[in-house]
């Protein structure tokens, strides 16, 4: 399967996108809201996401040694990327950040196949304000992995981008909530 844009916003469009009067993570209200896990869930979604992804990291021109992001939102996206890069033999691994240190064993924040110094892009599915995503870029750095960018499926253009730009990192996006006819 090749990235097909146009099939990820028309399963958007179909799936995840709903209107209507809702409170966002961040606490805001907002006409519409994205349940991305139906699409990051969904087995053509998973493969348009991985392949959109994996698209916008191999542009970039070097490979990352490993993608990954805020459990549990990211970890479908991971897992997708993952998969698809070992069908093209591409040397990808995953990782995850759980919301604190585990509180047993070796009381690990990043869990993967994944050691310091290495490369990695942090994965999200929406991008609203950039919080959970800067989370788990700031676990990444401090397990001293280092951070190439943000790939995120749809931003809401609610000032994540300028987020990331103020932790000096770009925000590279599959789609923005102006696709869908909406503006911010």
């Amino acid at each position: 399967m090749t990235y097909d844009r146009d099939a990820l916003l028309d399963l958007i469009r179909a799936e995840a996108l709903q209107t209507g009067d809702f409170t966002l993570a961040s606490g805001k209200k907002a006409s519409y809201y994205l349940d991305c896990r139906k699409i990051t869930l969904h087995p053509k979604g998973a493969n348009l996401i991985a392949e959109g992804m994996l698209s916008v990291i191999e542009s970039a021109g070097k490979l990352p040694d490993a993608v990954g992001g805020m459990a549990i939102g990211a970890d479908p996206i991971t897992a997708s990327i993952v998969t698809i890069a070992g069908q093209r033999d591409l040397p990808i691994k995953g990782f995850m950040v759980r919301k604190e240190p585990k509180g047993h064993g070796m009381g690990k924040q990043v869990e993967g196949p994944v050691e310091p110094g290495q490369r990695v892009v942090i994965v999200e599915d929406v991008i609203t304000s950039g919080g959970s995503a800067i989370k788990a870029v700031e676990a990444a750095q401090a397990f001293g992995l280092h951070v190439d960018c943000v790939i995120g499926i749809i931003d809401r253009l609610a000032g994540g981008a300028e987020a990331f730009a103020a932790k000096g990192l770009e925000l590279k996006v599959l789609t923005t909530i102006r696709d869908f006819g909406i503006e911010p």
